[in-house]
Order: structure tokens, then C-alpha cells, then sequence
């Protein structure tokens, strides 16, 4: 990959990876348009102020409009999310890998003698 294609992938990720970002694109998907308000209950969890500056840094790269019934995918972003669209076959893989690790139990070796009460 040359200096080019790694100053495109930088820059994407770094819009990608704003806070839920990637959640208003994939609340998005279906292609239907979405208002602020079913926008913001898709997602969940997102105060008003943290959706309105994704909804401008997304509309600023291209890839979201508000088309006037309300907010949907531009052609580049539906493109991105066609690409995307592997994530939740992955999501699975990885869920069920994570769960079959089972977590170190920290042992501590303690060389000082436990204090005793007077």
C-alpha cells in the first residue's frame, strides 16, 4: 500500500472512529430514512449533542444526507457499509472465541507476613 492509500486509510479511520460513528452509519443500513429522533433511539445511548457532531463530521465526509423525510446513506456510504456488511458474521466468530477464553486468575505471591491485630 503506498503513502496515498495510507493517508485514505488513516484519515477514514479516524472518522470511523469518533465515538459511534460507525453506530449512526449501521442505524443506517436499511436504507430508510431516519429523523433525529428515531436516528438517536437506534442508536441508544447517545446524547443529542454527541449525534448532531457525528451527523455533521459524517455529512462533511460524504457519507450521510438529510434528504428532506430525514437522515440516510449517500452512495459512498452505503458503499462502505457493503464492505462492512461481513462485520456481523465476524462479530459472532469473535464473541464466541472470547468466550471460550477463560480469564488468568492473578495469583499474588506475597513474601511479607500478614499483620497482626494487637
Amino acid at each position: 500500500m503506498g503513502a496515498k492509500e495510507n493517508t485514505a486509510v488513516s484519515q477514514l479511520l479516524e472518522l470511523l472512529e469518533a465515538r459511534f460513528a460507525l453506530r449512526v452509519l449501521w442505524a443506517l443500513k436499511d436504507g430508510h430514512p431516519q429523523t433525529f429522533r428515531l436516528l438517536q433511539d437506534s442508536i441508544g445511548h447517545i446524547t443529542p449533542n454527541t449525534l448532531n457532531t457525528r451527523i455533521k463530521e459524517l455529512r462533511a465526509a460524504s457519507l450521510l444526507i438529510h434528504d428532506g423525510n430525514g437522515y440516510v446513506v449517500t452512495a459512498m456510504g452505503a458503499e462502505l457499509l457493503k464492505r462492512l456488511n461481513e462485520l456481523p458474521l465476524f462479530a459472532g466468530k469473535w464473541s464466541a472465541s472470547q468466550a471460550k477464553i477463560t480469564p488468568v486468575k492473578k495469583t499474588s505471591k506475597s513474601t511479607s507476613s500478614q499483620p497482626t491485630s494487637r
